[in-house]
This record gives structure tokens, sequence and C-alpha cells, in this order.
């Protein structure tokens, strides 16, 4: 039994434990360095992530409703075990051991991603994109997280310095995160394949990674992993920047843009060339003929002309392949295009016969542009598609109030759309259908059969066919469909829908089974090419 100390006697301090070694200066600037990076390749990753799902599921909230939330929970996991691990111990190397495994992940990520998601799209839109976002993007995003907890435990020596160091910490991450916006925003996805952006960010992490255990750890084990990473990296980057094998088709252009992974491919035999934009078919070609051999591009200048004979300046929104623009040119007219993203120019240039000096093209937004025109037109042809579907900005009551304005009196306005007819599948039939009528007197509708709807609007209350279209102009491989859907003018129901407006459009929501299934059908079709 221990007898007490004798009185005045000190007694032995508590065993506790070790102190921690103090940090370097130049090793504390490398953990802000740290911190900042992984601040913005998890920012690359929310918004690469999507752009890598896009030519499956879409763009739709769906989509981006399902990358959110699983960066946010990702992120949420990644905090707690870098809180927990920081209790643990603060040795450093578990911490970029973990950030070396985000980018060993975020490789992976590129190679299984096509396989991915198209195992997905056997789900409806909502759980197919968030299962695949949580298969490809939650544990890189989740590994990453755990930096800034950890970090800030490793920095702070004591309690009084805990409010500075979570401060300059958070702040030094999320000027990383800015920094990656803009990168990948701005310069990655414009300028790189989605896969070569995906390599770069794991590049970064690995630059980091061997940074530390070469100069402060001095251990050259990992660096050398890394670098064996970035060979694989940069060998599969090598192997996917070749043009794709197909079946059927030769691979003749891909490059990335704003607005989705843009492709041309040619039928073996060369008797049809396809124009896909995030692996879905926007359009047919016969490059011999140099003609279309989509039936809507016959119908949009066919319906302009069948209720307006008058047409001297035409305005179309949303440029393609070029031949509804090119189709009013060569008929005598002045031809405005807005068109919003710049690489469909080159594309329909190179390989569609687009001839833009016949054409006063504008690259801009239709609503700012509309917003903005002082000009009168003939015609108004509205033909934008982000992949499945049309963008919903364009399909509001205040959209149409401002095409309304820029035609003259008598012009009209043509529009190229997915929508179904049948009950409880027609929202968006319906909805445009009275969207356009409270601006419109005059509404006519008429559809291929397929799936593809057109609709004019005009100031006149009972629009007539003034003249007929010569379907012998009309390609071969187009001709029956073509005609059939000119003389299909369909009734549509008024009991349901609603009118669209900027305050509120929701047909994303209520049509999202419709695009999923034309998404689906189309990006298997480019599967089987």
């Amino acid at each position: 039994m221990k007898s007490a100390p004798a009185l005045g006697q000190k007694s032995a301090p508590a065993a506790g434990p070790a102190p921690e070694p103090a940090l370097s200066n130049g090793l504390r600037r490398y953990l802000y360095l740290t911190a900042a990076t992984t601040g913005a390749v998890i920012m690359i990753v929310e918004i690469l992530g999507a752009k890598m799902l896009s030519p499956y599921v879409g763009m739709s909230h769906f989509v981006w409703t399902a990358q959110i939330a699983v960066t946010l929970v990702a992120l949420a996991c990644g905090y707690y075990a870098g809180g927990r691990l920081a209790d643990r111990t603060q040795r450093l190397s578990p911490l970029y051991w973990a950030i070396l495994g985000a980018a060993g992940y975020l490789v992976l990520t590129v190679l299984i991603c096509e396989p991915v998601a198209y195992w997905c799209l056997d789900f409806n839109l909502a759980f197919g994109s968030l299962l695949a976002s949580t298969i490809l993007f939650f544990v890189p995003l989740a590994l990453l997280a755990m930096t800034a907890p950890f970090l800030v435990r490793v920095l702070t020596s004591s309690v009084a310095g805990v409010g500075g160091n979570v401060g300059r910490l958070t702040a030094v991450s999320t000027l990383g995160s800015f920094a990656g916006t803009m990168a990948i925003g701005y310069l990655m996805i414009p300028l790189m394949p989605n896969s070569f952006a995906m390599y770069t960010a794991a590049v970064v992490l690995v630059l980091a990674c061997a940074g530390y255990f070469g100069f402060f750890a001095r251990r050259y084990g990992p660096p050398l992993l890394g670098l064996l990473l970035l060979a694989v990296a940069g060998v599969a980057s090598l192997y996917q920047s070749r043009p794709r094998e197909y079946r059927n088709v030769v691979e003749l252009f891909r490059r990335n843009s704003h607005f989705g992974e843009l492709q041309v491919v040619d039928l073996r035999d060369g008797y049809c060339r396809f124009y896909l934009d995030d692996n879905l078919i926007q359009n047919t070609y016969d490059p011999k003929l140099r003609q279309s051999e989509s039936t809507f591009t016959y119908m949009l200048s066919y319906m302009a002309a069948a209720y307006n004979t008058n047409i001297n300046d035409a305005l179309c929104i949303g440029l393609g392949i070029g031949v509804v623009p090119m189709d009013f040119a060569r008929r005598g007219a002045r031809v405005d295009v807005v068109e919003i993203n710049p690489p469909v120019e080159e594309v329909a240039r190179r390989f569609f016969n687009l001839q833009p000096h016949k054409l006063h093209i504008t690259f801009d937004d239709a609503r700012h542009y509309l917003n903005r025109c002082h000009k009168k037109y003939d015609a108004v042809v509205l033909d934008a598609f982000l992949g499945d579907s049309s963008p919903s900005h364009l399909f509001t009551r205040e959209a149409f109030a401002s095409m309304a304005r820029v035609l003259r009196p008598g012009g009209v306005l043509v529009i190229n759309c997915f929508a179904e007819l049948d009950e409880g599948r027609d929202f968006f039939a319906t909805s445009l259908n009275k969207t356009l009528k409270t601006v419109f007197p005059g509404v006519v509708a008429r559809t291929s059969g397929t799936g593809a709807m057109f609709f004019m609007a005009t100031d006149h209350p009972h629009p007539m066919v003034l003249r007929q279209p010569d379907f012998e102009s009309v390609h071969i491989e187009a001709r029956r469909d073509t005609s059939i859907a000119f003389d299909s003018i369909v009734e549509i129901s008024t009991a349901h829908g609603r009118v669209l407006t900027d305050d509120y459009n929701p047909v994303e929501f209520y049509d999202a089974r419709n695009r999923e299934e034309i998404r689906r059908r189309l990006a298997m079709r480019a599967r089987d090419m």
C-alpha cells in the first residue's frame, strides 16, 4: 500500500500522452497546400462526375440532385472519419495514404464509368443516377474529406489556437475549391476529354502525396507507388484518346465541350453519318447526297414555309448540324442563328457542309439574345436540345412572349420537341400547348408517331396551310415519315397540364419518365453501333 506524500512534498505529475513534435514552417505550409489541393479536387470530382454520367443518364435535375446528395453524404462521412482518425493518431502518413487511395479510385472511375452507367440504366432515372454516383464517386470524395478535420487537429497545439487554425484552414480549403471550380468549368471541360480531366485530378493528388512522403517523411515507397499510378493513368489516357472502336461505324471526330461530348461517326459503307451529343444521336446525314436523313429537319422548314410564304428573315434557335438554317438560306432568306455551344459550328462546317458565311451566327443563350433583340423576323425556329430534351427555360410563357415580340405580323414560331400524348404521360405536350395559347392565338401540332412533335404558333387565330411541301425533295430515308408527320395534325387535350412560367416550370419532374425512356433508347442505339 502506497503511503501518502509528506506534507509540503510535491506529487509526481500524472502520466499523459507524449508531447507532439512541433511542425516545421515548411511542413505547416505544405499542409495548408494539401488542404487547398483536396478542396479543389473535391469540386472537380463533383462537377466532372455529373459530366461523365451525362452521356448515359442526362443532365436533368435528378442527375444533379443525385451528384450533390452523394457529395454531401460522402463529405459528412469523410469529416467524421477524419476526426476519429485524428483522435487516435497525429501521424500524417495515414492521411496521405487516404489521399493516395482517392487518386487510385479516381483512375478506376474512368475505367468503370461506362459499364456502371449502362447497368444503372436498368433502374429508373432518379435511383439509377443516385446509384451510379454512389458507386463511382462516394469513396474518393469521402477519403478526400478526411483532410480538413485531421489537419485541424495536427495544426492545433493548444485550445487557444483552435479558432484561428479552423478559420485559416477552412479559408484555404475554400479558396482551393474556388480554384477547382474555375479550372473544371472554364479550362478542363472545354479543353480536355472527361477521362483526361479526371486523370489530371488524380495526378495532382499523387504529386501532393509524393511531396509529403519524399520530402518530409523520407519514405520513398509511396512516391514510387504514386508514380506507378501515374503511369497507369497515362497509359489509360492515351488508350482512351484514340478513336473508339465500333462494330458498324468509324469515328471521325470527338471533342468535349461545355454542353456535352460531340461526336461524328460514319457507317462503314459511307452512306450515313451520325452526329452525337453525349452519346445520343442528334441527327443523321447522307454525306454523298449532302442531305439530312432525319424527318425533323424537313418538318421545321416545311412547316414554317407552309404557314408563311413570305420568309425574308428567319431566326434559328439552335444550330445543330446546320441543315435547317442552310435550307432557309438557300431559299433566299437572311438567317440569324443563336447557338449556345461554339464547337458545334466547327462540327457542322467540317462534316455537314455548313457554310457559315451564308448565315449570321451568334454564340449566346437564346433567352439572353431574345431579351436584347430589336430585329423582326418572319419565322423563328426553336430546335434547341440538351441531349434527350429541350432546355426548360425556353418553354415558358415568358420565353414565348419574347419570341412573339421579335416576330412580324403573320410570322410563325415552329418548335421541335419530344412529347407523348397518352394520358398520364402527356404533361409536357398539354402544358406546352396551353402555354403557347396564352401568347399566340393560333397553335397547330403535328406528330411523327415516334415521339417527335412539331408545334406551329402564329398570331392568326385560324392558321391555314398556304403552301404544300415538295416531298420529292426529301431524302428517300425520311420521305415517308415526313409526309405522314405533315399530315398528322393532332388535337391535344386541355384537361391536363399547366401553363409553364419562369417562376414555376416542373416539366423535368413530370416528364421524367418519357425523357428517361428516350435517353435509354438513344444510348442503347449508340452502344450497338
